[in-house]
């Protein structure tokens, strides 16, 4: 290195030049990184990643992954799939954590189309497709470095003429970086696409689903034939479709559909997520054909509750209750719209019922009792609305809000401390860390040392927070 620089006699003019050159060619390669190893991962480490909850669609999503995780030999508990807030048709996998957008769900006409998105997903965890593109993009990372350092050689001792020479060097060493990674990106999609078609078959289920899902990609990609096949990460979206819809008509499974069931509950879900993100016109515009189905008249009544007439979409609910008794999630509905609308004690009764019905127990519903039964004001029933808290919060140790009332509740019973400590639990999982950790020095302090409360808080104040990358 020094030897470059001092090759030339203009020794300031060099290694400004080099630093330049250096700078854009690190700036370059980061770039690359971020737009193709894992786009999101940032964001989800930054808990800017606008991620929601709900039971019904987390129990629905469960309901598909299962079989796949299953014939991938994936346990269901340790694969976690996620919500995001977002209206594209998009989902991505980062380690063992697969992302949704909610606009996937809303915008898929059958469950199919959402498993073959699963299936999909799950495809590039068996691969290791991450891992291994990290190890490709050391290694061409390598070749990159040496092609900007051989540029900038060329700069410092040619002159003019080196100069150009170094351009070429550098940026064509940066092409070649983001080449080899959109190569390998586009061996990795076709790769997924052949394990989701294997998982299908291997569960039994149609490959339809996915080939619909490549076609509303090339709909809204409108790729045109003069585009670069090289400079794209998937493949383009014919030849994509073609391969794909060629496994899939090979199959037995091809014409088989989904449950009427899967397909009822897949609907509720899309309503809800209209009604939750748009508005009523959503409901109806993605209902237009049956404005009397389950799923437009569910879509409505939330619709209602939540432009501010909570009176006027319970009989709605009721109505559809009425219609399907066994569905926990109506009764989960009812019971937030009466806690909502001021009648905490009526609601106690329409989510203990979603609870005995919910056949995966979340944590979610079980909060949502403990917040009603808090929410009465009486004081008589804040044992119980504890007891439902820590029950909701062993179930989902994640959901912020139960740790919220849990610190209220325990001020009502006038146990400080153990509020305290609540509120340091709920502003660690926001990512208030500094907060969360004044919190718990406050509450380790009236705690036995080692015991499990103690060490739980030790763990926040020991947490290490992430730094910020800078954009």
């Amino acid at each position: 290195m020094r030897f470059l620089i001092s090759a030339n006699t203009n020794k300031k003019k060099s290694y400004s030049l080099f630093n330049g050159l250096m700078a854009k060619t690190v700036f370059s390669c980061l770039l690359i990184l971020a737009l193709l190893i894992e786009p999101s991962y940032a964001q989800k480490k930054g808990r800017s990643l606008p991620l929601v909850r709900d039971a019904e669609i987390e129990g629905l999503l469960r309901d598909y992954a299962s079989p796949i995780f299953k014939a991938a030999g994936m346990g269901i508990k340790n694969t976690k799939i996620y919500l995001v807030n977002k209206p594209e048709f998009n989902a991505f996998v980062t380690g063992r954590r697969i992302f949704i957008n909610l606009g996937a769900i809303q915008t898929a006409l059958t469950p199919n189309e959402i498993i073959g998105v699963i299936a999909h997903e799950t495809g590039h965890i068996l691969g290791g497709h991450l891992i291994r593109l990290r190890q490709r993009v050391e290694r061409a990372q390598i070749l990159t470095v040496l092609g900007m350092l051989a540029g900038v050689g060329a700069a410092i001792s040619g002159g003019e003429a080196g100069g150009a020479a170094s351009g070429a060097l550098i940026y064509g060493s940066q092409d070649a970086l983001k080449r080899t990674i959109l190569a390998y990106k586009r061996e990795e999609e076709r790769a997924a696409d052949q394990s989701a078609f294997n998982l299908l078959e291997k569960t039994g289920q149609s490959s339809k689903g996915l080939v619909t899902t490549f076609k509303r990609f090339s709909r809204s990609l409108n790729l045109s034939s003069s585009v670069d096949p090289y400079k794209v990460s998937h493949p383009l979206p014919q030849a994509r479709i073609t391969f794909m819809a060629s496994l899939a008509k090979s199959s037995r499974f091809y014409n088989k559909t989904d449950s009427k069931n899967l397909q009822f509950r897949h609907n509720m879900a899309r309503a809800k997520i209209a009604a939750y993100s748009m508005n009523a016109g959503a409901v109806r515009r993605l209902f237009s054909k049956n404005l009397n189905s389950p799923a437009a008249r569910y879509g409505d009544a939330i619709a209602t509750y939540l432009s501010g007439s909570p009176s006027a979409a319970l009989p709605k609910i009721d109505s559809l209750i009425k219609d399907f008794p066994k569905f926990a999630y109506l009764h989960e509905m009812k019971g937030e719209i009466l806690v909502k609308s001021g009648k905490a004690r009526e609601a106690i009764k329409p989510f203990q019922r979603a609870i005995s019905l919910d056949k995966y127990k979340s944590g979610i519903i079980r909060i949502q009792l403990g917040q009603a039964f808090l929410e009465t004001g009486d004081k008589a029933l804040v044992d119980k609305a504890i007891r439902e808290l820590k029950a909701g919060i062993s179930r989902d140790p994640h959901t912020s809000n139960g740790y919220e009332y849990l610190a209220r509740a325990y001020a009502i019973k006038g146990n400080n401390n153990l509020a305290i400590a609540a509120a340091a639990e709920h502003n660690f999982v926001i990512g208030r860390y500094k907060q969360a950790k004044q919190y718990a020095r406050r509450a380790q302090k009236e705690l036995k040392r080692a015991t499990p409360q103690w060490l739980r808080l030790q763990d926040i104040i020991k947490y290490k927070v992430p730094k910020k990358k800078r954009s």
